[in-house]
C-alpha cells in the first residue's frame, strides 16, 4: 500500500462519487442502455472533480473515470500483455485489449472542461501508448463496471471502439508488451481465460453484439 501510494504521489485523476453511479443506475459488467444520457451525466463538470490518485486508489466511495479504447482491424482485435512497468501492478501479466488511462489536469489545458477535457485525455493516452499508421476516430460503445475485485472497485470504464484500416501498429511504452492482433473469435475462445477482467467483458460484448 505504501509503495503504491508513493508511486502515485502528486498525480491528480478525474473521479465521480460512487453515489452518482447509483443515481444513473448501478450495474455490473457492460452497460449500453441509456448510454448517451449516462455518459453526459458522468462528463458533466458539475458531477466530477480531480482527486489525489493515491487516495482514490484506496477509496471505493469514488470511481476514477477511465477511457478504455479497443482497436479493431477487420475481424481482429489489438491486444497486449501488461508489463511490469505499467502503472497498475495488480494487472501485470494479463492480456488486455484496452488502451487508455486516467484523465489528468493537463487535459484541461486551454480552458477545456467536461467532455472536451475528457476527449483530450482520450487522444493524449492513445498518442502516448501507440504509434498508429493513420488518422482514427473513436466512438463510445459502452460503460464498464466491475466491483468484484479491488481494481474494479475504484474505476469506471468508458469503452471506445476504434476501427483501423491497417494493422501496422506499434507500442510506445514498455508496459504494452507482445503487441499484436488476434481474431475476435480466438480471444473469445481459447484465450478468454488469459484476459484481464475488463478485457473479458469487452471481448464477450463485441462477440455477442457484432458491432
Amino acid at each position: 500500500m505504501l509503495r503504491r501510494m508513493s508511486k502515485y504521489a502528486g498525480e491528480q485523476v478525474l473521479v465521480v462519487r460512487r453515489a452518482l453511479l447509483e443515481e444513473i443506475g448501478h450495474f455490473e459488467g457492460i452497460r449500453t442502455q441509456g448510454l448517451d444520457q449516462a455518459v453526459a451525466c458522468l462528463l458533466d463538470p458539475a458531477n466530477h472533480f480531480f482527486m489525489d490518485r493515491a487516495a482514490a486508489e484506496e477509496d471505493p466511495s469514488h470511481k476514477q473515470l477511465i477511457p478504455y479504447c479497443v482497436f479493431r482491424c477487420g475481424d481482429r482485435i489489438l491486444h497486449y500483455t501488461r508489463g511490469k512497468s505499467g502503472g497498475e501492478s495488480r494487472l501485470h501479466a494479463k492480456i488486455s485489449v484496452g488502451v487508455g488511462g486516467h484523465v489528468n489536469p493537463v487535459d484541461t489545458g486551454g480552458g477545456k472542461t467536461g467532455p472536451d477535457a475528457y476527449h483530450a485525455a482520450v487522444t493524449r493516452e492513445i498518442e502516448e501508448e501507440l504509434e498508429l499508421p493513420e488518422e482514427h476516430s473513436h466512438r463510445i460503445i459502452a460503460l464498464l463496471n466491475d466491483d468484484s475485485n479491488p481494481v474494479g472497485q475504484v474505476h469506471l470504464g468508458i469503452v471506445h471502439l476504434v476501427d483501423l484500416k491497417s494493422d501496422v501498429v506499434t507500442s510506445r511504452e514498455d508496459a504494452l508488451a507482445d503487441l499484436g492482433f488476434s481474431p475476435l473469435a480466438e480471444l473469445d475462445g481459447t484465450r478468454f481465460g488469459d484476459l484481464e477482467t475488463w478485457s473479458a467483458f469487452c471481448v464477450r460484448h463485441l462477440a455477442g453484439n457484432h458491432l
